[in-house]
């Protein structure tokens, strides 16, 4: 499938989504990704698709530094569970948002898809590899592909008010388990 100004996208049968060949993408640093498309074919409006990958491809790396403050308070719980369980085996040390990054391996096939049951705005969610929490890694998810507009570990959710259920929470980055 050609997409204007986007290329191609190849369907794979197996997953039923859209894989773009590799392109270079800013925000994250440069890196070549690959584009999946998922829920593309039944969606009423394919153009909000385009819209947050035009979007998303415009941004800078300065998009993805300022949720870094969001991530840290992430690591920071999960390190603050390590200590109060004596499991310092686990232990990662980070002294600021600053260095959060050099802990981090962005994921390299950020998934369109649109909030099919809340909010109905297009997202772009990326699973990314953490050395604080290898279990459920780190997910970051930008609304309309414009800004980060969720992080914390990796639950398939695209917002926070999915997440928990609380509509109140639909603006929040990251929740904290103590806002619980």
């Amino acid at each position: 499938m050609q997409i204007p100004d986007l290329g191609t996208f190849v369907l794979d049968g197996e997953l039923g989504w859209y894989k773009s060949e590799p392109i270079p993408v800013a925000v994250l640093d440069g890196a070549w990704c690959r584009l999946i498309l998922d829920g593309y074919d039944d969606d009423p409006a394919p153009e909000d698709f385009h819209a947050a990958i035009r979007a998303f491809l415009g941004l800078d790396p300065s998009a993805l530094r300022a949720a870094a403050t969001s991530i840290f308070a992430y690591y920071r719980d999960i390190m603050d569970d390590i200590v109060a369980s004596g499991d310092d085996d686990w232990y990662v040390g980070i002294e600021s948002p600053h260095d959060v990054f050099n802990h981090v391996r962005l994921g390299d096939e950020p998934r369109i898809v649109r909030d099919a049951y809340r909010d109905r705005h297009v997202y772009v969610e990326l699973e990314c590899e953490c050395d604080w929490e290898p279990e459920h890694g780190l997910q970051i998810v930008f609304r309309d592909g414009r800004a980060v507009s969720k992080v914390g570990p990796y639950d398939g959710h695209l917002t926070n008010s999915a997440a928990y259920g609380d509509d109140r929470l639909d603006q929040a980055i990251y929740v904290a388990r103590h806002m619980l």
